[in-house]
């Protein structure tokens, strides 16, 4: 059996092809969702760009002649008022349903997808939310989203680094205490400050696995982006150009998640939502 999993974000769009035991291969398009929707609406423009994007990722699968298709999304689809005319436009390019997943239960697809049932912690920062969950003894002890992501933040604080800051700070004190655990790091955000670390070019997701993201030097990436212009950050060896705009407020997020709940490092995971997503579905069956 081969599967096709979709992940609709709120900064891009990513296909998985998996044969339910391994990841064959993943692909993304950075459409940027959730970008322009501070009054709660999801652009017409976005909408169109994305569901043109999981529309061009449903037919890649097919032509790849996979079995099963699953279609999820996450926070800009899930806070948006006008959600549904996002899922109706999916539906009208390719007569697919998109199922919106909750924000505890998306943290608990990247428990799954980084973890495969190990204890341990996931810190991810998406484009319009980001998530903390703990695994211990087996058990789900910590899970919570809060409405903070790259695309969120630059639209709320622009390239500012102070108020960015400051915003931040305030935002991520929704996640109270964290239970101490060895956390992986997962999603675009996590695995971009890898390869700008390591200076990836072409992306190499054997390289991105296992790499360990240290507070220090996190902070000093931080700092370093905030200075740099778009279009210097552009020209970044190992990072997606696409990005550019929000990777600084990426980083800073990442940073004060991690000061937040007193790790020195996080282990960045290749496995995610998208692994967890399909898992979830295979148990389910």
């Amino acid at each position: 059996m081969l599967y096709g999993v979709i992940d609709v974000g709120s900064n891009s769009v990513r296909l998985m092809i998996s044969n339910g035991l391994e990841t064959i291969s993943k692909k993304v398009k950075t459409t940027r969702l959730a970008e322009g929707m501070s009054n709660g609406y999801l652009t017409a423009n976005a909408i169109n760009k994305t569901a043109t994007a999981v529309c061009e990722f449903v037919s890649m699968a097919k032509e790849q002649a996979v079995d099963e298709i699953y279609i999820f999304a996450t926070a800009a689809v899930r806070v948006a008022v006008n959600s549904k005319e996002f899922l109706d436009k999916v539906y009208s390019l390719c007569k697919m349903r998109v199922d919106v997943v909750s924000g505890e239960l998306e943290a608990q697809l990247g428990l799954l997808g980084a973890l495969s049932g190990k204890d341990g912690g996931i810190v991810d920062v998406g484009g319009a939310s980001s998530e903390v969950a703990v695994i211990k003894s087996g058990k789900n002890v910590y899970s919570k989203s809060i409405k903070l992501g790259a695309v969120s933040l630059k639209d709320t604080c622009g390239q500012d680094y102070l108020s960015s800051k400051k915003f931040v700070i305030d935002k991520i004190s929704e996640y109270g205490k964290v239970l101490p655990s060895d956390f992986y790091a997962i999603g675009g955000t996590a695995t971009s400050i890898a390869s700008i670390f390591l200076e990836c070019e072409p992306y190499d997701p054997k390289k991105i696995n296992g790499f360990k993201i240290s507070a220090k030097d996190l902070s000093s990436l931080t700092l370093k982006l905030y200075k740099m212009s778009v279009q210097e950050r552009q020209k970044l060896k190992g990072l997606q150009p696409e990005r550019a705009e929000v990777i600084a407020g990426g980083a800073l997020i990442l940073l004060e998640i991690m000061n937040k709940i007193g790790v020195d490092y996080v282990t960045v995971s290749e496995s995610d939502n998208l692994e967890g997503y399909l898992a979830k579905k295979m148990e389910n069956k």
